[in-house]
């Protein structure tokens, strides 16, 4: 699975990229010579790093260690992850929680279900189904202004971390 995982990090071939696709496979393009001219100031945080210095994470940055992914998840990437709350991961009962936390294959199927391999930004989404690092594809939906991921409210969008993009999200997602 994380060999899976390592080798989808440079694809970006899902419907939520559109146009972009070409510019996020580049890694991102200037699009001025007064851009090109310009050093970038590439946040220093990779996603774990991130994660952990927002402070509201620590159950997915557990989770995140104990399936064994941190190093992928510090890798050059770029990912982008639907990273779930403390709160989120409080709406599981505790029986339940501790069960996929102590099932490692499990557990490592719905993180990597949160990660969509490539940078996108919230401009560049758009309803449809978005291929994950996992396999399988979760539905991104907008009605009334509120992005959905599965059936999780995107709550903040463009964490930017040195090798990708979070988006918080408001419960956990698990594939079908």
């Amino acid at each position: 699975m994380l060999s899976r995982l390592k080798s989808c990090s440079s694809m970006v071939s899902f419907a939520v990229v559109g146009a972009a696709a070409g510019l996020l496979a580049l890694g991102g393009c200037a699009t001025s010579h007064q851009e090109m001219a310009r050093p970038s100031a590439a946040p220093a945080m990779d996603i774990v790093d991130t994660a952990v210095a927002a402070g509201s994470f620590n159950t997915l940055v557990a989770a995140v260690k104990q399936a064994g992914l941190v190093e992928t998840l510090k890798s050059k990437g770029p990912f982008t992850v639907f990273a779930p709350t403390d709160a989120a991961f409080a709406k599981i009962p505790k029986n339940q929680l501790d069960a996929i936390l102590a099932d490692k294959a499990t557990l490592t199927k719905i993180l990597t279900y949160h990660v969509v391999p490539g940078k996108v930004v919230a401009a560049e989404v758009k309803p449809g189904p978005v291929k994950t690092a996992q396999g399988s594809s979760m539905n991104v939906s907008v009605a009334n202004g509120a992005v959905m991921v599965d059936k999780a409210k995107v709550v903040k969008t463009d964490i930017v971390a040195s090798n990708g993009v979070i988006h918080v999200i408001d419960s956990v997602i698990v594939p079908q």
